[in-house]
């Protein structure tokens, strides 16, 4: 098995401490994503959008990857083929785990962008309207994170891996995000075999080939683990 390309939503960093928009009690429980998380919210009220990812920005500084980041960053360094690591997440857990060249569509909360020219750069800890970019000067500064109705990043390199995957997972993903929850039928249709690995049967389970359920942190190091000895590579 050469090329493997996993997809990693929020379950995956549910297990650190970062809850999801769909979780009770949670950050996105207290605020309406038409509010915090679109276009037309920025342009109505920047300041309380900024505040909401000042406050996510400050959550996701305080987390630690788990043992499922820790897998997937041992499996890359093991594997003999290529693994491509797409996260649906705008945390950096991957990368503390060790994880490279990690694809994030959703963007990135520790990273800004300026809306007037599409300057990127490190995002402060708390950002605001009156922020200036560094490259035009103009105060139209928000999180580099991919909102409700725009398109998620890198997607036609995405879709080139999915193509020549042999092996897609999908791990903590619900299936009703699109485009993400059409990967496993384009790999599929590519001749990949897909493995969904979850808490529980995801929207769109009947698109793959085999499920794995249970925690994350538990699950993926044991199907890593598998993989790796298949390859002839022993566990540290």
């Amino acid at each position: 098995m050469e090329k493997i390309v996993i997809l990693t939503g929020a379950g995956i960093s549910a297990e650190s401490g970062l809850a999801t928009f769909r979780d009770a009690g949670g950050l996105w429980a207290k605020h309406r994503i038409e509010d915090v998380a679109t276009p037309e919210a920025f342009i109505r009220d920047a300041g309380r959008v900024h505040r909401f990812y000042n406050t996510r920005r400050a959550q996701a500084a305080g987390v630690r990857p788990n043992a499922a980041h820790a897998a997937l960053a041992w499996l890359q360094a093991a594997h003999p083929g290529e693994v491509v690591i797409v996260t649906q997440n705008v945390d950096a857990l991957h990368e503390a785990a060790g994880s490279r060249g990690v694809i994030h569509m959703h963007g990135e909360l520790a990273r800004a962008l300026c809306a007037a020219c599409g300057h990127r750069w490190d995002a402060p800890p708390e950002m605001s309207r009156a922020d200036a970019c560094p490259a035009c000067g103009a105060c139209a500064c928000r999180p580099d994170v991919v909102w409700f109705g725009e398109m998620p990043y890198r997607m036609e390199e995405i879709l080139d891996h999915l193509a020549g995957a042999d092996l897609f997972a999908a791990i903590g993903t619900s299936g009703q995000v699109w485009p993400a929850a059409g990967f496993a039928q384009e790999a599929a249709g590519a001749g990949a075999h897909c493995v969904e690995i979850n808490l529980e049967a995801s929207a769109v389970a009947s698109d793959f080939h085999e499920a794995r359920q249970g925690r994350a942190s538990r699950v993926v190091p044991e199907w890593v683990a598998g993989l790796i000895g298949e390859a002839g590579v022993q566990s540290p």
